[in-house]
């Protein structure tokens, strides 16, 4: 019989469940893993040092760019810092619009790892559903920012502007006749809220439907089961946070232990793991999604209850409105220098965090009185997973490395900035 070799093997970057351009280089005993050194940096971009060229309230978009999956909650973690720093707190309106789109964006990012990593797995069924119900979130960031993406939306002192009265319509052409039309605008005729509330209704059947897929499938479990096994001790001292952190059974969540905005008024539970395998999170993370539709549902109702500012009346900081800018001179002024040359932010630091989807994510500002910032530091929450990646998958199976990758929830934009 023939002897089992030893071999290195390259693992990506163009493998599709590499997941972006992760060089995984593999040492193989046959088809069992005994070391996995991850190669990073294939998607360098220098976005920090990019931030200490520019005014502050110029970076904001490069944070979309960071952890390209869940856009908003890189923003909230910039603008929160720059708003310490500065001493401002945003109008109460803002801070709802803002959890509110900091869940959004967890559904959003959740869907996604769902349907990617089902597809990595082989359950290509769930990947078609996820992709749906993003199509209708995708629209609620168009509505407010113009953008399906990058939204640039939070801004020192609140947000860009209020939330619209009425949301995009699709038009009729040659593919749709009239009455497909209608049915797709029957939750497009009120507001933007109303909107959002028609999806929150639906939400939870359509995450009973991923589970009917997934949670009880054998062969799911088959993959998941006792994979990448994390115990809470090693989960700590690795640096873990998010679902990762949670799924090893440590209930630690930031927006209960250190709560920012509004969300000491939410009601919400934290969902936590026992096993610390793939399975477990996966669970962790469904129920995520459950907890943001619950928190989704009770700022629509507070949103509908109390209109008002959603942004600062300092226009040192805050722009002027289009009508006033294009009316009176001192308000072109302000908007002309706010847009140039950005404002001087007080000496200091700061460190400031936020439950990202995937973790901490956390911004380190320094700030030397200019309107530049000295430093920016972003603290990541996939560069630590990604650091525990070999530790996890050691003694698997090659196929193995590819449940663990995803249940990771891995995207490089954040890894490599």
């Amino acid at each position: 019989m023939a002897e089992i070799q030893s071999f290195t093997m390259n693992f990506g970057p163009q493998h599709p469940a590499a997941h972006g351009v992760l060089r995984l280089v593999l040492e193989m005993e046959g088809e069992v893993v005994l070391k996995a050194d991850p190669h990073i940096g294939l998607l360098h971009r220098a976005t920090e040092k990019l931030a200490e060229s520019k005014p502050f309230n110029q970076s904001i978009g490069y944070m979309d760019r960071l952890d390209y999956v869940s856009m908003m909650c890189n923003e909230h973690g910039y603008v929160r810092a720059i708003e310490k720093l500065l001493g401002i707190e945003p109008p109460i309106r803002a801070q709802y619009i803002r959890v509110m789109f900091d869940e959004i964006t967890r559904i959003l990012n959740h869907l996604m790892w769902l349907g990617s990593h089902g597809l990595d797995i082989g359950a290509m069924t769930v990947f078609l559903y996820t992709f749906r119900e993003r199509e209708a979130l995708m629209d609620v960031y168009e509505a407010v920012s113009g953008t399906r993406m990058h939204a640039t939306y939070y801004r020192p002192g609140g947000v860009y502007r209020d939330l619209p009265d009425s949301m995009p319509k699709y038009q009729t052409s040659k593919w749709r006749n009239q009455k497909e039309i209608d049915r797709l605008n029957e939750n497009r005729e009120g507001t933007l809220l109303d909107f959002i509330e028609s999806f929150v209704k639906k939400f939870p059947e359509n995450i009973e439907q991923y589970e009917t897929l997934l949670t009880d499938n054998r062969i799911w479990k088959q993959r998941t089961v006792n994979i990448g096994v994390v115990s809470p001790e090693r989960a700590l001292n690795l640096g873990f946070s998010g679902p990762m952190l949670r799924g090893s059974g440590i209930e630690w969540d930031l927006r209960k232990k250190q709560p920012y905005a509004v969300y000491e008024q939410m009601d919400f539970d934290i969902p936590v793991g026992v096993n610390g395998d793939c399975y477990d999170r996966y669970l962790v993370r469904i129920e995520e999604m459950r907890q943001s539709n619950r928190i989704v549902q009770q700022c629509v109702d507070w949103l509908r209850q109390n209109p008002g500012p959603v942004m600062l009346d300092d226009h040192k900081i805050t722009p002027p409105n289009r009508v006033a800018m294009k009316d009176d001179m001192e308000s072109l002024i302000h908007h002309f220098k706010l847009f140039t040359e950005g404002y001087p932010v007080p000496e200091g630091e700061v460190y400031c965090a936020v439950e990202a989807p995937k973790g901490e994510f956390g911004v380190y500002l320094i700030s030397d009185g200019a309107n530049k910032p000295y430093r920016v530091k972003v603290r990541a929450p996939g560069f630590a997973h990604l650091a525990a990646l070999s530790e996890m998958v050691e003694g698997h199976m090659l196929a193995d490395v590819v449940a663990v990758i995803g249940s990771q929830d891995i995207v490089f934009g954040e890894i490599d900035r």
